[in-house]
């Protein structure tokens, strides 16, 4: 069944798409990371992929790029699926990789963009309240990064907790 979503977007989105493979069933499409709003809205509008199920990055140290985002769409008519993966190009200046935010499409993705802020440092351009939303302000560092040390201290802060 996912096959049919697989060649419709490969369809729809052109010189878009990158990069596509299937396995087991998984579909997935890479494209270009500076294009993700308009891929994304196409997939939504055109190839009825209409559902959000989870926005995540992954992290390959040692290759480039290091960062990789993943969107997982759904069709809630058809019961099609398709992961999204797009490349981040690593910033020459040492500082975090930023991505177009999709929160106007979906507005379910304002936290999932900040859980990957939050984890792995990648800034999500024009998300309406980008701040982190596991860590304490305080935390330095992106845990979920493979050269974050394991051993790291962090300092404990105690918040204060206003009662109504």
């Amino acid at each position: 069944m996912s096959v049919r979503a697989l060649e419709r977007a490969k369809e729809t989105l052109g010189d878009a798409v990158t990069g596509s493979h299937s396995y087991r069933g998984d579909e997935t499409i890479v494209v270009d990371a500076t294009r993700i709003v308009e891929v994304l809205s196409k997939l939504r509008s055109e190839v009825e992929l209409d559902f959000l199920v989870d926005v995540t990055c992954t992290d390959y140290l040692g290759r480039e790029p290091r960062f990789e985002m993943v969107y997982h769409l759904r069709s809630m008519a058809h019961g099609d699926r398709l992961r999204v993966k797009a490349p981040l190009e690593d910033p020459i200046d040492g500082t975090n990789p930023n991505i177009d935010t999709i929160v106007p499409l979906w507005v379910g993705a304002n936290w999932l963009e900040r859980e990957v802020y939050d984890l792995y440092g990648i800034n999500f351009v024009g998300h309406p309240d980008l701040r982190r939303i596991l860590m304490y302000e305080q935390f330095k560092g992106h845990p979920l990064r493979k050269d974050y040390p394991k051993e790291k201290r962090q300092p404990l802060v105690r918040r204060e907790i206003n009662e109504y």
